[in-house]
């Protein structure tokens, strides 16, 4: 059967892009579905987790969707369910994020989110644009993504990643950044891959084909 991949709905994403995407990444090989529900989440094969605004914001609407973060944590913590997280949604799985004040995150990746300070003060925060997505380690989810292609960024933190292992490829504004994130069952992706084009789908491919 066709793994059931679960976009998660907390009420802080951007659904519908991140739905279509899949959709078209995935062909007939995946069913796509957008759920708050956490039973489907905990029943899922494969999740994915967006994020739009706020890191605070972000983590206090999962944490108050009934349920949804302890499935979560079930499907991928204990089942290992393979996880994909979108901008903010990657940014959740540091430890904490600084804006606006501390705000304790999934912890799943160790690090912290802090604000953009380009070296090069003429570069612009939000950091919002296409930027080359340079690949520092393989991933096995990744072996068939294109290198030296660029991505759609819009953001104006980062994660600042505490183990250097756990960064598979970085991007620069005036400083680097970690555009995907990844350790055993979890990946995350800085950018947009909704909105990336063929590099997008093609990371979005790989996700969906990935066995860890």
């Amino acid at each position: 059967m066709p793994d059931h991949v679960v976009v998660i709905d907390y009420g802080a994403g951007n659904l519908c892009s991140v739905e279509n995407a899949l959709r078209v990444a995935a062909g007939v090989e995946a069913t796509i579905t957008v759920s708050g529900s956490p039973a489907a989440i905990r029943a899922a094969d494969r999740l994915v987790l967006p994020g739009v605004g706020a890191f605070a914001q972000c983590i206090g609407a999962l944490k108050a969707a009934p349920g949804v973060l302890d499935a979560l944590t079930v499907a991928v913590r204990q089942r290992a369910v393979p996880f994909l997280g979108i901008c903010v949604g990657m940014q959740l799985l540091a430890d904490e994020g600084r804006e606006h004040g501390v705000h304790p995150g999934l912890g799943w990746i160790g690090g912290a989110v802090e604000r953009l300070a380009p070296a090069d003060q003429a570069l612009k925060v939000p950091h919002m644009g296409w930027n080359t997505v340079a690949f520092a380690r393989d991933h096995a989810a990744l072996s068939g993504v294109p290198r030296g292609q660029r991505a759609y960024f819009v953001h104006s933190y980062r994660l600042a990643v505490a183990d250097p292992a756990d960064t598979v490829a970085a991007t620069d504004h005036g400083g680097e950044i970690a555009a995907i994130v990844g350790r055993d069952n979890i990946l995350g992706v800085q950018f947009h891959p909704e909105k990336s084009q063929a590099f997008g789908l093609s990371v979005l491919r790989g996700f969906l084909g990935w066995r860890p």
